[in-house]
This record gives structure tokens, sequence and C-alpha cells, in this order.
């Protein structure tokens, strides 16, 4: 595997509007705290549904109880061990939503297609069923809303937006930067072969066992990160609600718009499940100046969700990330 000119450009780019562009030009902790943060979130929770549906094939659905499993073990992990640090707490959250993701990832050695996809729903009941059924998990809180605690780096606590929002940039970059290697290597490689025959793919040698339940632990790490981050940095509270069934089909949505098998369409879909709604209540605060219900508004925003999934599952299934490549070739040949 090798970067080229271009993507160490991006990559630069990015970084400096991450870095100092954003922070140095927006002032309002809005921003931050509504926009960028939760964004940023579900873009790592999106990329772990594209390594498990769009790079190895498998159709799964529950990144919202892996996001859960990740959350309260951080939680755990910080109120439980004295002094651990928080990206150990941070990993070692990822690792044990990882074990589930394995857990759950063992019917796609029998089913495929819609009945793996049941099978895997089956995650999101159980994990927000077992922590909701055990105290210890919530460590016996009645109010059933726990209090995130202050996200601590060597002494000194990140709680302003910005500081949040840095932290955050920082675990993005890294995890972005591992899933691009392992798919553009040899990990990557066996997904792809695996999505495309897995039968052709065994016999050429790759297992099935390991590559599916590899792609699954992978996934579930990766949400089980962005779970962590979501509940310590956005919600600052942990409730098994936050974790429900619509996110999971929220995180869903991303990755078919954003486009199936891109780690761009996971930050792509993102900010447009994101935004789109901010933009229709916008659009009807000040064009309609709020004749519009905001229940009608929602029932749109679901419509047009529907509508692109199935044109772009018809016409373009690489989604948006395909549209924009598409859209900077033309620049470029101008």
């Amino acid at each position: 595997m090798e970067y080229t000119k271009n993507d160490l450009i991006n990559f630069l780019l990015l970084m400096i509007i991450s870095l100092l562009i954003i922070p140095i030009t927006v002032k309002s902790g809005y921003w931050y705290s509504s926009i960028l943060i939760p964004w940023l979130c579900l873009a790592l929770a999106s990329i772990g549904q594209q390594i498990v549906m769009g790079y190895a094939g498998q159709l799964a659905l529950g990144a919202a109880g892996f996001m859960a499993a990740g959350a309260f073990a951080c939680y755990n992990l910080i109120l439980r061990v004295p002094d651990i640090p928080f990206f150990v707490a941070l990993a070692l959250s990822g690792l044990i939503a990882a074990a589930f993701g394995i857990l759950f990832g063992l019917p796609s050695l029998r089913v495929r297609g819609i009945y793996l996809m049941v099978a895997t729903l089956a995650s999101q009941f159980f994990i927000v069923w077992m922590i909701d059924k055990f105290g210890w998990f919530k460590n016996y809180d009645s109010s059933g809303i726990i209090t995130a605690q202050d996200i601590v780096i060597m002494g000194k606590s990140f709680t302003s937006p910005l500081e949040m929002y840095l932290v955050i940039v920082f675990v993005v970059t890294v995890l972005t930067l591992l899933a691009i290697n392992m798919a553009r290597g040899s990990t990557g490689r066996n997904w792809m072969a695996v999505r495309d025959m897995d039968i052709a793919a065994e016999s050429m040698g790759i297992s099935l066992l390991r590559t599916k339940l590899q792609a699954f632990a992978i996934s579930a790490f990766y949400c089980g990160v962005a779970g962590a981050l979501f509940a310590f940095t956005y919600l600052k509270s942990l409730e098994p609600v936050a974790f429900d069934i619509k996110l999971s089909f929220k995180i869903l949505f991303m990755v078919i718009l954003g486009g199936l098998g891109t780690i761009s369409g996971a930050f792509i879909g993102a900010a447009f499940i994101l935004l789109f709604p901010v933009l229709l209540n916008s659009i009807g605060n000040n064009v309609f100046h709020g004749a519009i219900d905001a229940t009608i508004i929602s029932s749109i925003e679901q419509v047009v969700f529907g509508v692109l999934i199935i044109i772009f599952m018809i016409y373009e299934p690489l989604g948006m990330a395909k549209l924009w490549d598409n859209i900077r070739l033309k620049f470029k040949k101008k």
C-alpha cells in the first residue's frame, strides 16, 4: 500500500482546516456541541458500519448497540479503575464492544443477507436490555440518566466544547488512518473478496471464519469508541434509550447515502444526515415563518431520506462520495 502525492496533500489540508482554521474561526459553542462533535462521532461509527457492510459485504444492523457497549464500558472503567488514562479506557471500551461484535458476528458463518441482518439486530436489543436490566452497569443509579465523567488527560480536564472537539479530532484522525490502511492493504482485499464471492475467496485460501469475524470485531471496536465519545462529549450523560434502534438506522442511512465501501462516504453521509434537518428547520422558520409544523418537517425528512436511498441504490450505489469524485474530475479536466 502506498500513499500518493494527492493523498498527502488532502490529509495536510484536512489537518490544517480541523486544527487551525476551525478553532480560529468558529467561536460559537453551538457549532462544536451540536454540529461538529456529533458529526465526528457518528462519522466514526459509520466507518465501523462501512467496514462490516461496505467492505466485507455483511448486512449487519445494530451499530447503536455496540455504541452503547462502548459508552457504558468506558463509564465503568473510569469509575472503577483508579487513575486509568482516558485513552486507555477508550481503547478498552472499544475492545469490549469488539468482543460483542465477534459474538453476534458468529451467525454470519451460517446465514447471509436479510437473515443475517435480523440476526445481528439481536445485538441492538440484547446489549441495551442487559445495560438496562442490571443496575451494576449504571452504578445502581435509579434516575435512569447518568452524568458522564469529565475527560481528563494528563491531569487536565477537557470540558469546553473546543477542547472536547480537539480530543475527538485526534481520535478520529488516528482511527480513520488505520481504517484507510486496512482497506487498502491485504486485510481490505480479503474483506472485498469475501464480499464479492465468498466461495471463490475460500477456494483461494481466505478463511471465511477469520475474515468475517475480524470485520465484525473491528466494526464493533469503531462503534464502541464512537459510542464512548458520543456519550462523553455530546450527550454528556449515559442512558440506554439514547442508543436505540433509530440510531442504528440513522448510521445505516449515513453509510448508504454516503457511499458503500468508501471511508469518505462515512463523513459525507454523516454530514448530510445531520445538516439536512437543520436546513429544513431553517427553511421552515425563516421562509415560512414557522407556519409548517415541526412534525411535518420531521416527516419530510424521513420521506426525503427514503427517496434518496432508493435513487442512490438504483443509479449510484457508491453514493455521494462517488458524486463528489465525479465533480472533482470534471473540474480537473477544465
